[in-house]
């Protein structure tokens, strides 16, 4: 018979992407650590940088909760056992709160994450410019589905007047108005072509949080967002994975720092689980990788914006080139792969030479390529990932077979081979953990 067990939560979701889920968040982990809350935070789909900024607050990693990347029981069992310990888990939606797979489905939404944790949610609606037409939008996502889940509204980019004469008519669809939002420029947080700006871009984002958090303070009903997240019904305790006991460890180097910096939390706990000691090293600043590695993880990130700096740290792009050459096993991702391409294009519009594992040139172009959910397979192997980047590559690989979800769309990428999968995919590991055991045995032989 499972255990359970409280685990208080809230989800602050959107009607729509541009909507301040990341401000809010962020102000809200704010306010509650000033209150002396121990919060964990999680992110809902596949997005690296917000969970930055959740980071940035609390001092702690945050988690992503991805229904296409779990199944349903295995998202329960991440969510219960990151929150273990912690007073309070803020869950932050993605894009609008219904919205999924391929654009016409609730699955892999900020929805079905709600259903799935059986989390009361918090609907931020945009209030600039409206007033009675916001009406109509909250009654639609409450009816939408018969349990909805939202429990609570946030009125942003209003004014305190505009909101007490909404407040009774909104309340009157059955739901609480947990206060406003003013419209002030302090309140937003930039973004650029990858999603939001990286936190340490900001020289007064603490500054800014703190002010947030004043601001939700005053005009957000805390105690009634906190009453919502105690009432949260109880759900099946599940412990981590134990980690790998009586086996070599396997040492693998991470590339870490504001160049690459794209990683899901759950990989590297699943490698930490599987046996592996993780060194971080800097492709910017350090001159050579670690010592003794059995493999390098080259992860996302923005290697376009510092494309000069790494390639005139030449030691550091020998020292990668001589180990892939001797046969380590090299793992790259999106801005890991460009980096090991000949050359890159960074975003001043210069070409500079790279690493030269891959003989390709990756460049810029002037959209989205190749965008979302995938599933990747070959004759070995089947895992699930994401895509999202704007530069491509004359030598993208074709290894794999890339099927989007819910669509007839599929292409061919990835470079495979016994010492290297590389490509622009993000992986999701625990999608299929067989593979990554697989993958840390053969380190082991190679040992």
């Amino acid at each position: 018979m499972n255990e359970y067990k409280s685990c208080p939560r809230i989800m602050l979701a959107a009607v729509s992407s541009g909507s301040g889920k990341t401000t809010v968040t962020c102000g809200l982990l704010q306010a509650l650590k000033n209150r002396n809350k121990k919060c964990v935070s999680f992110k809902c789909g596949p997005d690296y940088i917000d969970p930055m900024f959740h980071k940035y607050v609390l001092g702690v990693p945050g988690a992503n909760l991805d229904s296409y990347f779990l199944k349903e029981d295995q998202i329960v069992r991440h969510f219960t056992g990151t929150a273990e310990g912690a007073d309070l888990s803020v869950i932050e939606g993605v894009m609008g709160y219904y919205d999924g797979l391929a654009g016409t489905s609730t699955s892999a939404s900020s929805y079905d994450i709600a259903r799935i944790t059986e989390t009361p949610v918090i609907l931020i609606v945009n209030g600039k410019g409206a007033s009675v037409s916001l009406l109509p939008i909250i009654k639609g996502f409450l009816e939408f589905v018969p349990d909805s889940k939202i429990k609570g509204v946030i009125l942003n980019r209003t004014t305190k007047e505009m909101a007490a004469r909404l407040t009774p008519m909104i309340e009157e669809l059955g739901v609480r108005v947990m206060g406003y939002i003013r419209e002030n420029e302090e309140m937003k947080l930039d973004s650029r072509h990858l999603g939001l700006v990286m936190p340490q871009e900001y020289e007064d984002l603490q500054t800014r949080i703190n002010r947030i958090a004043e601001e939700l303070e005053e005009t957000l009903d805390l105690d009634g967002l906190l009453r919502i997240a105690f009432q949260a019904p109880s759900l099946p305790a599940a412990g981590r994975e134990p980690e790998e006991s009586g086996k070599t460890k396997v040492r693998i180097g991470v590339a870490r720092d504001q160049a690459f910096c794209f990683y899901y939390q759950e990989n590297l706990r699943l490698l930490k689980e599987l046996g592996a000691e993780l060194v971080e090293f800097s492709p910017l600043a350090d001159s050579e990788l670690p010592e003794r590695l059995d493999a390098v993880l080259l992860g996302g990130g923005y290697p376009e914006l510092y494309a000069k700096q790494l390639s005139e740290n030449k030691a550091m792009l020998e020292s990668v080139r001589t180990a892939i050459e001797s046969g380590i096993y090299v793992l790259a991702e999106c801005g890991g792969f460009m980096y090991l391409h000949d050359t890159l294009e960074g975003s001043d519009g210069i070409r500079y030479p790279m690493a030269g594992a891959i003989h390709g040139d990756a460049y810029r172009t002037k959209r989205l390529s190749r965008f979302g959910y995938i599933e990747l397979s070959d004759e070995k192997d089947r895992i699930k990932a994401h895509e999202f980047h704007y530069w491509d590559s004359t030598l993208p690989g074709d290894d794999m077979l890339a099927v989007k979800p819910l669509s007839s769309r599929s292409w061919r990428c990835l470079h495979k081979n016994e010492h290297m999968t590389a490509g622009f995919p993000h992986l999701y590991y625990p999608s299929n953990r067989e593979m990554a055991e697989k993958w840390i045995d053969q380190l082991r032989k190679g040992i």
